[in-house]
């Protein structure tokens, strides 16, 4: 998260303007006297560059658009170290440095056409720089993470109490705390937004890392990220390739559910092997079989003993970290009356309508061994702050 807000503190120093450097002597009296043409507006644009070619460099954008950068004769470009937004620590360096998958900030002048840009200056982040500072981040939020279910709040003393597995824990955080809030429809950390102790509720699901006490039930928190989510379950009552929408009814609620999947919604099938054992140690160990179709803990906690509802969160939290890896599918692949989980944001609590963040098909043997509900996915497809892209 750190190297997303750095970026976008820079960008918005540097798209402020654009001071170009020009010769030649200036008569004050023509300038008081006539007035000075309009200056070009600057643009930037900021992202991962996609291709290269001459001067020529695609980005995809963080906004989702495809542009077409042209480094002008005499650019400046220059190399950031990662976590600095100061241009004064960047290092000279080339066109010819820049490689696919680097992070771009390009400020210069509009093409004209839509989607092109002439630069002037082109500021870079190596993407090994990049992957080796989240790799230290993950790591980090693996050693001094908890993550678990939001039970209560309390504003007065600023500590928030989960349920993680067995146990309760009470995070305490202070002014200097950095809150961050999960987006709309993405578990993902760098698309997290700042947020505040208020926007915190009991259900809501929870990570923070910290300095934790010797027993682990404690914490003093440095970061706390959060978000709202439900966990659903059941089978596809019909699918709207056109409007990007499916519907379900929720086994636990029994409520019947618009579900909207988006470009950013992560859609993967599990393979019906892993389904059935998955299916087994969420039942508490027994046999799950083949079975029709049916129709969540969090994760980090440690699961209570044998009984089934530790084995779902046990369960739910190791599955949700190993969808990461299961193969990607599209809206098009899903039909009615397959078997889905899916983890959803509500615009409106109580609402009919959600967004997908995660739907999860071949779940077929997981429902028939849950028939009230699937488990938790959500709390561990974020990561632990900076998890998967």
């Amino acid at each position: 998260m750190a190297i997303r807000n750095n970026w976008l503190s820079l960008s918005l120093a540097l798209g402020a303007g654009l001071l170009l450097p020009f010769s030649g002597a200036t008569d004050t009296r023509a300038v008081a006297q006539a007035p000075a043409p309009a200056a070009a507006p600057a643009a930037s644009q900021l992202g991962t560059v996609k291709a290269i070619s001459g001067n020529t460099i695609t980005m995809a954008t963080d906004k989702g658009q495809t542009v077409t950068v042209t480094v002008a004769i005499g650019a400046k470009v220059v190399q950031l170290a990662v976590g600095s937004t100061d241009l004064k620590t960047a290092a000279p360096s080339q066109l010819t440095d820049i490689a696919i998958g680097d992070r771009a900030l390009v400020t210069g002048k509009a093409g004209d056409t839509p989607g092109t840009l002439t630069a002037v200056r082109v500021i870079v982040m190596k993407s090994a720089d990049i992957a080796q500072k989240q790799a230290a981040e993950q790591a980090d939020w693996r050693a001094r993470g908890v993550g678990g279910i939001v039970s209560a709040v309390d504003p007065a003393s600023g500590t928030i109490t989960i349920a993680s597995g067995a146990k309760k824990i009470v995070i305490s955080t202070t002014a200097k705390t950095d809150f961050r809030r999960f987006a709309g429809d993405s578990v993902k950390y760098q698309d997290a937004k700042t947020g505040t102790l208020a926007q915190i509720q009991p259900k809501d699901q929870l990570q923070a890392k910290g300095t934790k006490s010797a027993d682990g039930l404690s914490m003093q928190a440095e970061e706390v990220i959060s978000g709202s989510f439900e966990n659903l379950s059941g089978q596809i009552a019909s699918v709207d390739q056109k409007a990007g929408t499916i519907t379900l009814k929720d086994l636990a609620t029994k409520r019947t559910l618009t579900v909207n999947v988006t470009a950013n919604s992560d859609v993967r099938k599990m393979p019906l092997q892993m389904a059935a054992a998955f299916a087994a140690r969420s039942n508490g160990g027994a046999s799950a079989g083949g079975g029709r179709r049916g129709g969540g803990g969090a994760g980090g906690g440690d699961a209570s003993g044998g009984d089934a509802g530790g084995m779902r969160r046990s369960a739910g939290a190791d599955l949700s970290q190993m969808i990461s890896r299961m193969p990607t599918i599209t809206l098009a692949d899903l039909n009615k009356g397959d078997a889905v989980m899916i983890v959803a944001s509500q615009a409106t609590p109580g609402a009919s309508t959600v967004t997908a963040v995660t739907v999860l098909s071949g779940v077929d043997p997981i429902l028939t061994a849950n028939p009230n509900g699937g488990m938790d996915l959500s709390m561990s497809l974020g990561g632990g702050g900076g998890g998967a892209e």
